[in-house]
């Protein structure tokens, strides 16, 4: 694989999908969370580059903006019209470009190639109907999600956002029990907890109490091409509050892992590292994002790093790119 075709392919990355964690600090479908549904892009990257584009150039030179590569993958679809990644891909391309009309027709080219039979096209085709609608769950996303568990009943991402459906509709006996079934199929500590909350609550149980789920700072972390290009995926990316006069130990930590990037990551109390030291008692703290090549925490030399002061009182929403190396 040339450089080229590397950092066209790593632009492509902001098309990711994010899973359902960053899910774990809301309680309903926000147009922020909306916008960042989608399902794993490296997985399917790999596969598209595995079917090759022969006729892209490549070689030294500069790298095309997004727009372009839209426009070449369209045309070239236009000439392999059964192209099932490259749908999938000029899909995704057209949602991170925000046209929402074009996107959701890629993706019904897809699922006619696929005979509705990949659930995750499915998804996929369901949260670009909801971003469409500022994040409101249209009644044709949640056929796609039914339509996507028919097929795949044990499918995470259709259980999840399904289960999300029917809480936002009223529907929490039917939401507690999809989220019981994707409990079962789930090990990750983290997510188990998140469903364990939700499920009770929606049980009419008690709510776990203790910790704050108050967030204070959601950055939307992404990388430069330069980095990208760079780094494996496979990598350790941590998202660290710190205090700038103080910042050992970090007020808070989260991690990810590169594959996952560009997404959301909240930070709140309950990512607090020192008990009674909570990131909502801070009027100022320094966020630094920074991908770990030995996936060590403490920075290392060749380790790419981003970094903002966020005071109390902005906007908590805010963006963060990885664009410097440790020297």
């Amino acid at each position: 694989m040339t450089l080229w075709i590397v950092l066209v392919l790593f632009s492509l990355a902001a098309l990711a999908f994010v899973v359902w964690p960053l899910y774990r600090q809301s309680s309903r479908l926000t147009p922020l969370l909306a916008g960042v549904v989608a399902c794993s892009v490296a997985l399917s990257s790999a596969l598209y580059y595995r079917i090759g584009s022969p006729e892209v150039p490549s070689g030294a030179g500069t790298m095309p903006d997004v727009n372009e590569m839209v426009i070449l993958l369209a045309e070239r679809l236009e000439n392999k019209p059964h192209d099932l990644y490259g749908w999938r891909m000029l899909g995704r391309s057209y949602r991170t470009l925000r046209r929402f009309d074009e996107s959701i027709t890629a993706y019904e080219r897809a699922i006619e190639l696929e005979s509705g039979q990949n659930p995750d096209t499915l998804v996929e085709l369901a949260s670009v109907l909801t971003e469409r609608q500022g994040g409101a769950i249209p009644d044709r996303a949640v056929g796609l999600l039914e339509s996507a568990l028919v097929v795949e009943p044990n499918n995470q991402n259709a259980l999840f956002y399904s289960g999300y459906a029917a809480a936002s509709r009223g529907d929490t006996a039917l939401a507690a029990d999809r989220w019981e079934r994707l409990r079962g199929l789930n090990s990750s500590t983290e997510i188990q907890e998140l469903l364990r909350k939700k499920i009770s609550e929606w049980r009419g149980g008690a709510v776990p109490s203790g910790e704050s789920s108050h967030v204070v700072v959601a950055a939307r972390i992404s990388l430069s091409a330069r980095a990208l290009a760079v780094l494996p995926a496979e990598a350790t990316v941590y998202v660290i509050a710190r205090d700038p006069d103080q910042p050992s130990p970090p007020i808070a930590v989260a991690r990810r892992r590169l594959s996952e990037l560009p997404s959301v990551v909240p930070l709140g109390d309950r990512e607090s590292m020192v008990p009674g030291r909570s990131l909502s008692a801070f009027s100022q703290f320094e966020l630094v994002a920074r991908v770990s090549i030995s996936g060590a925490p403490g920075a290392q030399s060749g380790d790419w790093f981003g970094s903002t002061i966020f005071r109390a009182g902005q906007d908590n929403a805010i963006e963060l790119v990885i664009d410097q190396q440790v020297p």
